[in-house]
């Protein structure tokens, strides 16, 4: 992950750096030095050098110029400390936080020309697609009539609604990080997508980005319910439960669904075998409080999910996303569990109520 990217002597000096603990400095995107990995991940005070030689010289002017980038580094919670020195005298000098890496522009590689291809044409045919804001509508016209032809047409705006709104939470969560978003599509029988062209640049992102979603369904659902309890109009009590199960399967641990990208965060950000042991254990707890509730379905997808989540353990060094510290571990599993818990609730207070259509997102769980 790039954790600094400044100037020196006109041109970009910037530092990458991996979790594994290797660095790498790159002057006007040329790499000029670099550090293998190590079990402090790089934790520490460090430092890279390199030296620039010059064409002519004369004994005024010295024939080489050393640079020096002096480091002190913490991961979590991340600070970065930096000094910049040219022939042992600082010239800049400076920190970064979280912030900042959120905030930060990767560099973008330069585009290489290609030759003329009927596939490159093929790519810039489906770019253009995809950025047409016609093609929104014709998505959102196909779900509509998807959806009508396997429930009703009433049913499908509902349901249109609340993927809508779902999408906007992500879309929100989005524009308070500063991204640039592209706005939300709709794609029948598979739900939406609320896309961006820019990059995240660290755990706690992918966690508020991810967690949005469901945390505005479950509003969605909330006021549904109010509307139940004010108007007791069964059709609000539909639109919270069935809201309430849509979101809920959102939150399974299962990539590239929300809660996939919660809980990968989550337990990626703990580098220690301690950290391992928890989500094993957490992993078996869910599983055995789903059993024990009765919901088949959901503790059979929250353990192959989890187990899809250890298998990947050992590529969390090589992430270019900055990790979440204790507090942002603790907080994002506490807004996991809570939104769960919710929705579950919503569910479990509607399937009381003996309507057999209520019921039914509830048995879902249970089959």
């Amino acid at each position: 992950m790039e954790l600094l990217n400044i100037e020196c002597l006109g041109k970009s000096l910037r530092l990458e750096s991996s979790l594994a603990g290797w660095q790498q400095l790159f002057w006007d995107n040329t790499l000029v030095a670099e550090q293998a990995a190590s079990a402090t991940r790089g934790e520490g005070a460090g430092s890279l050098q390199f030296e620039l030689h010059s064409a002519t010289h004369s004994a005024e002017t010295p024939s080489s110029i050393q640079i020096r980038l002096e480091t002190q580094l913490q991961w979590q919670p991340f600070s970065l400390q930096y000094r910049l020195l040219i022939d042992g005298a600082e010239v800049q000098q400076g920190q970064r936080d979280t912030h900042d890496i959120e905030r930060q522009t990767p560099v973008i590689a330069p585009i290489v020309p290609s030759k003329f291809s009927l596939l490159g044409i093929g790519a810039l045919a489906l770019k253009l697609l995809k950025s047409a804001k016609m093609i929104k509508v014709a998505l959102a016209g196909a779900s509509v009539a998807a959806y009508s032809w396997l429930f009703s047409f009433q049913f499908a705006l509902a349901l249109l609604a609340c993927l809508v709104f779902h999408e906007y939470g992500h879309i929100r969560a989005m524009k308070y990080f500063g991204m640039k978003t592209k706005g939300i599509y709709l794609i029948p029988f598979m739900g939406g997508l609320a896309m961006s062209d820019e990059k995240i640049n660290t755990r706690w992102q992918d966690v508020v980005i991810s967690i949005m979603g469901p945390t505005f369904g479950l509003l969605l659902s909330i006021a549904a319910l109010l509307a139940y309890w004010l108007t007791g109009n069964v059709f609000f009590a539909g639109l919270a439960t069935f809201n309430a199960l849509l979101n809920l399967f959102n939150l399974l641990p299962i990539l590239p669904l929300d809660g996939g990208h919660i809980l990968k965060s989550i337990s990626f950000s703990m580098h220690s075998k301690v950290g391992l042991i928890a989500c094993i254990v957490g992993a078996a707890l869910g599983v055995f409080i789903s059993y024990t509730l009765g919901l088949a379905l959901l503790g059979f997808l929250l353990l192959i999910g989890s187990l899809e989540i250890i298998f990947e353990w050992r590529s969390r060094l090589t992430t270019h996303l900055l990790p979440l510290d204790r507090y942002g571990q603790i907080v994002s599993a506490a807004w996991y569990l809570l939104t769960v818990g919710a929705l579950i609730g919503i569910m479990w207070y509607f399937a009381g109520k003996g309507d057999e259509m209520l019921r039914l997102p509830l048995k879902i769980l249970q089959s």
